[in-house]
């Protein structure tokens, strides 16, 4: 491969002062702070010399928000990797690291999972392409769940009422990560709504009023889920399923 040219490096480089520019924005004031006319501003730079690296303002904040979730997925694969190989255990400490992230960037994580925004709205619009920054980002939580699925197939709603309940609503999701078993697909979405909900919920000081101690509450919602992910005690009947 040749190597970049000075011009393609000079690029580079202007591209990532702009991003870093616009995170600086976000964190400051939030996504509405975040301006073409300031980062130029602040680069040196006339307002239309920033077209030449982004069309618009929503293609910044698009390109902004797919940082992120690199940003977050590296930090949870360096996670699991360091977690060992049982997948109980790395959903666990991505979990913990999804969560420790998230409280210490609450403007990111505004951003990226927060009120929708046109620029964020654009991403994720591509989320079911495998390697779209969000897919890529789902992944990580995916596997440990498929791999204990493989190993012995948990407790979940039988899938002929998945697919009865839920339509095609899955197939996006199953599709990109490919063709997930519709059970395994269904544990994933209803795990993710209970984790991000639970850090949602800190980040934005919704649970102030009735909850002193944040993490303790994580951690136990954390013993629920991943004990719902282990294998059906013998004789029990799947969830859902009629007597």
């Amino acid at each position: 491969m040749a190597a970049p040219t000075r011009r393609e490096r000079l690029r580079k480089a202007a591209v990532a002062e702009i991003k870093d520019g616009a995170r600086r924005l976000l964190v400051t004031g939030g996504v509405d702070a975040i301006s073409l006319r300031a980062i130029a501003r602040d680069m040196g730079m006339t307002a239309p010399a920033i077209y030449r690296y982004f069309p618009s303002l929503e293609a910044l904040v698009a390109a902004l928000a797919g940082d992120l979730y690199d940003e977050l997925r590296l930090l949870l694969e360096t996670a699991r990797d360091d977690a060992g190989a049982e997948p109980v255990d790395q959903l666990l400490t991505m979990s913990r690291a999804f969560r420790a992230w998230s409280v210490a960037h609450p403007a990111e994580f505004g951003l990226i999972f927060g009120a929708p925004t046109p620029g964020r709205n654009a991403l994720v619009d591509g989320c079911v392409d495998p390697g779209h920054p969000g897919s890529r980002f789902g992944a990580v939580f995916i596997q440990p769940i498929l791999d204990l699925w493989r190993r012995s197939p948990f407790r979940t709603p039988p899938p002929e009422l998945l697919r009865q309940r839920l339509g095609g609503r899955l197939e996006p999701l199953r599709l990109s990560h490919g063709e997930l078993p519709v059970e395994v697909a269904y544990a994933f979405l209803s795990g993710w709504t209970r984790l991000y909900g639970l850090v949602a919920m800190e980040v934005f000081h919704q649970f102030d009023w009735a909850v002193t101690e944040a993490e303790e509450l994580f951690e136990l919602e954390l013993e629920m889920l991943t004990a719902q992910l282990l294998a059906d005690p013998p004789n029990q009947a799947p969830l859902g399923a009629k007597g």
